[in-house]
């Protein structure tokens, strides 16, 4: 009886004429226990109250309004002028990897298609600094790679992020480092951040300080691994945290931070966790260890979110919306910062989804992925873990195939963010007192005026959130 009254109160909210709140959804969900106990019909009705909700949120936090005001040389207003208002970038960050770009076997003409398909969709990329590739041997790190990689950038308007400058995996924790004393090891490890940081924070502004805090070793356990000593902690076996305290992980984490804020202190330095959606006890053991870091005023500027384990699951809408206003309960933004989901041929995990992961369901979920997350107010980037299915972390992850054509995902994806989510051919005219208003994407606009005699006057303004956004045109 009581889940059918359940089941009751959620049909009634789901064929409620007036939108449901995101509060009053995810309440919803909760009233009908888990998604296994839904029909399908019961999961789609449920899903179209989310993905109508993402849709308001999307107008109303991603979105501002503008007004334009044009004068002649003496100061008077001018109306009934055309104005054309086209966005040209975003401030919202859509990345994906990048350095595939230059790796010495990828043909000169191939690596111009990867940059033009990559600049076709994103404005953002992580680069990686994990200490084991970036620093293979004592004393001689890899910095002209990593420059090649910001020229890079530089060259086609894309925003990097360092990935990542602390980890216990072994790919964080080079074999040279565990032959050293504890104490000189930590003190590498220190310079490194800094030296990191501060050499490079004219061209890198925003890192992730630390990667996988909660589910790997802390750093004291992980300084125990040695090739030379029986029963060395190994990869499996530094994700190994049963025991593993709050306390015990806290320290490294939180000295981490203020190292790198030492360096720069007006550094982007974000934490970051996987599992985070699929596992609620990691998500809250998260929650805890950043918790008790804003307790001690630790300089975390932001929240990453992994949303690529298990990697072959279909997240519902509900777990996906309950994790993100869990973290935004701290105030600080929020980043989707590895996310692929693939075409593999493999069965979807999970109990919202059915089927098989082709390249169309690839598609399905990586908009509604993007949906969700864009229309966070607290979300400010999202970040796709591997652009071709040439060079791929996980198969049939690319948004490209090995020829660097599009795939249906990169199309569905760039009709949300180049068409969707911009603010293009917006064709206005100055009232009478000389004014133009419009709503648009916060990003960077160009705005062209005609004149009187036909001639025109083009600009550039920035849409910003939180910004005054009162422009004005001199003729």
């Amino acid at each position: 009886m009581k889940n059918l009254i359940a089941f009751g109160v959620a049909l009634l909210l789901l064929w409620s004429t007036e939108p449901a709140s995101a509060q009053q959804v995810q309440n919803t969900a909760a009233v009908t226990g888990t998604s296994k106990e839904l029909t399908p019909a019961e999961r789609q009705r449920l899903e179209e109250q989310y993905f109508r909700q993402a849709r308001e949120n999307i107008e109303k936090y991603r979105k501002g309004e503008a007004q334009l005001t044009v004068t002649d040389a003496a100061g008077k207003v001018l109306r009934n002028l055309k104005v054309e208002v086209n966005q040209l970038t975003q401030d919202f960050l859509f990345g994906n990897l990048s350095e595939e770009v230059l790796r010495p076997n990828l043909k000169p003409e191939e690596a111009l298609k990867f940059t033009e398909m990559f600049k076709g969709l994103f404005n953002f990329t992580e680069l990686t600094v994990k200490w084991s590739p970036y620093e293979g041997q004592q004393g001689k790190p890899e910095w002209q790679k990593l420059q090649e990689k910001l020229d890079w950038c530089k060259q086609n308007g894309v925003t990097p992020k360092g990935h990542t400058l602390g980890w216990t995996h072994t790919a964080g924790t080079p074999r040279w480092l565990l032959k050293l004393p504890a104490d000189q090891a930590t003190d590498l490890y220190r310079a490194r951040i800094q030296n990191l940081v501060a050499g490079f924070k004219d061209q890198i502004t925003m890192w992730d300080v630390v990667n996988e805090p909660v589910t790997t070793v802390p750093w004291e356990r992980a300084l125990k691994d040695s090739q030379n000593v029986k029963g060395e902690i190994n990869e499996g076996t530094r994700y190994n945290v049963k025991g593993v305290t709050l306390e015990e992980t806290i320290p490294w984490v939180e000295n981490s931070y203020r190292w790198a804020h030492q360096a720069d202190s007006a550094g982007d330095f974000i934490i970051n966790e996987f599992y985070v959606i699929a596992r609620p006890e990691v998500r809250e053991k998260y929650y805890q260890l950043i918790k008790e870091l804003k307790k001690r005023n630790v300089p975390v500027t932001g929240i990453g979110i992994q949303a690529h384990e298990p990697q072959d699951r279909w997240f519902s809408p509900v777990e996906v919306m309950e994790t993100f206003d869990r973290l935004h309960e701290f105030g600080l933004p929020l980043h989707i910062t590895e996310f692929i989901p693939q075409s593999s041929g493999k069965a979807i995990t999970g109990s919202w989804r059915e089927g098989t992961w082709t390249e169309e369901t690839q598609a399905d979920f990586a908009e509604q992925f993007y949906t969700l997350a864009f229309s966070h107010p607290a979300m400010v980037s999202i970040h796709w873990w591997g652009f071709s299915d040439r060079m791929i972390w996980l198969k049939g992850g690319g948004l490209v195939d090995r020829e660097f054509n599009p795939k249906p995902v990169y199309n569905r994806l760039k009709k949300l963010i180049k068409d969707d989510w911009m603010t293009k051919n917006q064709s206005l005219s100055t009232d009478k007192n000389g004014r133009a208003r419009f709503r648009g994407f916060y990003g960077r606009y160009q705005v062209v005026v005609t004149k009187p005699d036909g001639s025109q006057s083009t600009r550039e303004f920035h849409l910003q959130e939180n910004g005054a956004n009162q422009w004005s045109i001199s003729l």
